[in-house]
Order: structure tokens, then sequence, then C-alpha cells
């Protein structure tokens, strides 16, 4: 018997919906900003291995040369991106949804059950409830994140003013580097998330659009009911 089933709240869902183009255009300006002064690379005994990024990929998406427009973006945007953070920890916090999101002591090892699932080298995948432990891990960290690239960007924005986040930080630079990675995380969630979405099918979407999803349960038994033949027997 097929049942729809609320699955993600409308909460949740704006979230989720709006923090994904809120993202996209910080990590867009950040590259407008990054230009300016492209300084990292990977770099050993002397010999570049990798250059982010080179002229070739700013030419192709027209990146030099707009770093004021990438600052007006970036700062106008930031504070978007952080209010829609502070809805959704209160709204987890509130609503106890913290619950199904927070990872367990069993969820590393089980995570990695997902993965060799996932990889189709492991036949069964472990028990999971609204998210499975993968999920868990990866959502969680993209929270602790979200909490690091606000702090790391103050630091590098204000540095005078909020000089006791630059020095949490480890300095102005340090700040710099880690807001630099946090950006190549996203994009490598970015890029993970949509693939695992695609594998999980359009059910698995539609239900973060409408928030419900087809399940199916079997019927429950039905009970019987004794005539008065039984009851007086």
């Amino acid at each position: 018997m097929k049942v729809i089933k609320e699955k993600h709240s409308l909460a949740m869902r704006w979230c989720h919906w709006v923090n994904f183009p809120i993202l996209t255009i910080m990590i867009w300006s950040g590259m407008l900003i990054y230009w300016a002064n492209d300084v990292y690379s990977i770099t050993i005994f002397g010999h570049t291995f990798v250059k982010f990024f080179p002229d070739w990929f700013y030419k192709t998406l027209g990146i030099p040369a707009h770093l004021a427009e990438g600052m007006a973006f970036h700062f106008l945007f930031m504070w978007f991106f952080t209010l829609n953070g502070v809805f959704y920890i209160l709204y987890t916090a509130i609503s106890g949804e913290w619950r199904e999101l927070v990872p367990k002591k069993n969820s590393f090892k089980e995570a990695w059950q997902v993965l060799l699932h996932d990889l189709h080298i492991r036949k069964t995948a472990p028990p999971q409830n609204k998210y499975n432990a993968a999920q868990r891990i990866a959502y969680t960290s993209i929270i602790l994140m979200g909490i690091g690239s606000v702090i790391t960007g103050l630091a590098i924005y204000k540095p005078v003013q909020f000089y006791y986040l630059t020095w949490i930080c480890g300095g102005y630079h340090f700040a710099r580097i880690l807001h630099f990675a946090l950006t190549l995380g996203y994009v490598f969630f970015f890029v993970i998330h949509i693939v695992q979405v695609i594998l999980a099918g359009w059910k698995n979407f539609s239900s973060v659009i409408s928030g419900f999803e087809v399940v199916n349960e079997k019927p429950k038994p039905a009970i019987e009911i004794p005539n008065d033949d039984e009851k007086a027997s």
C-alpha cells in the first residue's frame, strides 16, 4: 500500500534552496576577488604542481578586472548567507531536527559501509532513518564549514575591527588560506552532492521540492472482533 509521508519540513527546504544560489554567488564573487591576488599554489622543492588558477581559467569565465564588482557582491550576499545559516541552526536546535542530523558514535564506521554500498562493493547498506551515516557527517560538516567561512571572512574583511577573530584564525594570511580552503571544500561538496542526487533518482530529488515522498507500507492486519458465541465460549 502506497502512503504519502512528510520527509522534509518547509524550513529545511527553504534554507536548502535559498542557500544554493547564495553560496554560488559567494563562490563566483570570491573568484573575482581572488584574481587580484592569486598567490596560492602547491609547490614542492621549487616545482609548482598546481596553481590556483591558470590564466585560461580566468579568461574563460571572464573573471579578470572585476575586483570591485566581486567585492560588492561578496560583501552584500555574505549577510544573506549568514542570516540563512543562523536561521537554519536555530530551527534544527528548536525543532529537535538536530537529532537526525548530528553524527552518532558509530556514524563513521557506517559511513564507510555506505561508501562501499554506493560503489557496489557491498550488497547491503547499513540501516538509516531520515539520513544515513555519510549524510549525517556531510551535512554537519557543511554547517561547520559555513561557520568557519563567516569567522575567517570577517577576520580578513575587517582585520582591525575583528582583531580577536584574526588572532583566533592564526593571523590575516592564515585566515585567508582557511577561507580559500573552505571555498574549495564547498565546490567539492557540490560535485559529490549533485552526483549523489543523480544516483538517488527523481523520487529523492522531488521530496526536497515538495517535502513529501511516496512509500510502500505493509497493510496492518485487521483486528478480529469475536462474535457473541465466541465470547460465551
